[in-house]
């Protein structure tokens, strides 16, 4: 399969979380999320914006190719790099790192029409309780 992420990518779009749909534990869930997908070179630049539980605005960005590698991740809490593999068109995994240390790993598969996507994530958080999170988003 080519690396190239065209246009026509079923990962390039926004999606915002669907919240009664996900699971986050040991959570609490966030109040909201939103996960922008643009192309960048033969990857995608991620922009990520959460407002937490207790309100608060997160803002994340990152440009990753489906290579393996550590790409710089900014403004997260959790992680200071992000790794992705294409496992296929519409499957692909993540690992995020912190200080050189795996914190979390994650599988985003894309529904088969392109509107949803569950991402399962399994780590730790910055509290150190272990993480195992559902996490559906919508195509909007």
């Amino acid at each position: 399969m080519s690396q190239q992420t065209p246009l026509n990518d079923p990962m390039i779009g926004t999606w915002k979380v669907n919240l009664s749909k996900s699971t986050y534990n040991p959570g609490p869930a966030p109040q909201s999320a939103t996960n922008k997908f643009e192309p960048w070179e033969d990857g995608v630049k991620a922009t990520i914006d959460i407002v937490d539980a207790q309100g608060n605005k997160i803002h994340s960005e990152a440009s990753v190719k489906f290579d393996g590698k550590d790409y710089r991740m900014m403004g997260s809490p959790i992680a200071d790099t992000v790794s992705a593999n294409r496992l296929n068109e519409r499957e692909t995994g993540v690992v995020w790192k912190k200080g050189g240390k795996v914190v979390m790993t994650g599988r985003s598969v894309i529904s088969g029409d392109g509107r949803t996507t569950t991402v399962t994530q399994t780590g730790t958080d910055p509290a150190g309780r272990a993480v195992n999170n559902v996490i559906v988003f919508e195509k909007q």
